[in-house]
């Protein structure tokens, strides 16, 4: 492996981590391991401090490959609790609304689905990193202000129900999807069509383009993984 003219590859990023933060240590461990103060290093979508599965880093040259990357499909696995929402349409915040549920079966949830299969206009959480007059949204609500934003083109190509709870209204949901789109703001789009509402309680992406969660590194075992490679420590 060389780092300089680059490398692509994945890790599985924890719960509970920021994506940075998941660069940042592999970034640390990699210029340890090569014995300078910082190798160039980026992501190619990030993921939410709250979900987990496939980060793409791109490492020296390979990071004019970014752009690129962001552009392949995504494939997601998620938990969606039914019949309550948060601000931020997952478990960062506490639920905020609940609504009846007593109406909702898996032959209403199907026909729901439909209306959110192709491209779609979808609305992106204002607890996201969007921008605002050049302020990212999330940091403009955390700090107590009301933030509007404008619709967005996305698409999404599949929509699989993998299991329905109708005890607990718990639903998974395997999702396949292009850039930009935002699986929270699938669950609370799909909430409302539902005359309810909905949140994630978890998500997983196990996939980017080709690049699949099983060829994905532990992030916890990097060290150890990077430590069995062959490394080509030339610049050229």
């Amino acid at each position: 492996m060389n780092f300089y003219t680059g490398e692509i590859f994945a890790i599985d990023k924890p719960y509970g981590m920021t994506s940075f933060g998941a660069l940042a240590h592999v970034r640390y461990v990699i210029s340890r391991k090569l014995g300078i103060k910082r190798v160039k290093i980026g992501h190619a979508g990030t993921l939410d401090p709250l979900a987990t599965g496939v980060l793409v880093l791109c490492t020296g040259k390979a990071t004019k490959q970014i752009e690129q990357l962001q552009a392949h499909d995504k494939e997601y696995t998620c938990t969606l609790q039914l019949g309550a929402t948060t601000a931020s349409y997952d478990k960062e915040h506490e639920v905020n609304q609940t609504f009846p549920t007593n109406h909702i079966t898996r032959e209403r949830i199907d026909e729901a689905l439909k209306q959110f299969v192709g491209d779609i206009q979808q609305t992106p959480p204002t607890f996201s990193a969007c921008k605002v007059d050049g302020e990212r949204s999330y940091n403009l609500r955390r700090a107590g202000e009301e933030v509007v934003l404008k619709p967005k083109s996305v698409r999404i190509d599949e929509i699989e129900v993998m299991d329905f709870d109708p005890t607990t209204m718990l639903l998974k949901l395997r999702v396949v999807c292009g850039k930009g789109t935002y699986i929270r703001a699938l669950a609370r789009d799909l909430g409302r069509a539902l005359d309810s509402g909905a949140y994630l309680t978890a998500l997983r992406r196990t996939r980017v383009g080709t690049i699949k969660l099983e060829n994905s590194i532990n992030f916890d075992h990097f060290k150890e993984w990077l430590d069995q490679q062959e490394i080509d420590e030339k610049h050229q």
